[in-house]
């Protein structure tokens, strides 16, 4: 659940240990208390959330977060409205652009008008 491959797990446990080792682990009913806290650290997780890991309660309880959190999304924004903002965006840089040429078009035609 926590995306963490059984070779993973094997290689922070350390040298003695193998994906082989870590899949009969899993398979225990049973894990020494050493073990469980390595594995627990390696997780990030407290060894309590193991040692009470239910699959199905998990499973329910990812299900209605994510489904509540769905229900409770609100965009603020539309993609149209943002497409339509860059665009007038990019009117105004243009429109600055055109001034801009302008402006150098003014200067060079005084500098002729004052040489000629």
């Amino acid at each position: 659940m926590l995306g963490i491959k059984q070779e993973g797990l094997a290689y922070e446990l350390g040298e003695e240990w193998t994906q082989k080792r870590v899949s009969i682990l899993e398979q225990k009913d049973v894990i020494e208390q050493d073990i469980l806290d390595q594995v627990a650290k390696i997780l990030k997780v407290p060894a309590e959330a193991i040692k009470n890991f239910d699959e199905e309660k998990a499973i329910f309880n990812i299900q209605n977060n994510y489904d509540n959190a769905n229900q409770n999304v609100n965009y603020q924004f539309s993609p149209i409205d943002k497409w339509i903002e860059a665009v007038d965006d990019i009117k105004q840089l243009y429109e600055r652009l055109l001034q801009s040429e302008k402006e150098k078009i003014e200067i060079l035609q005084k500098l002729l008008d004052r040489n000629l």
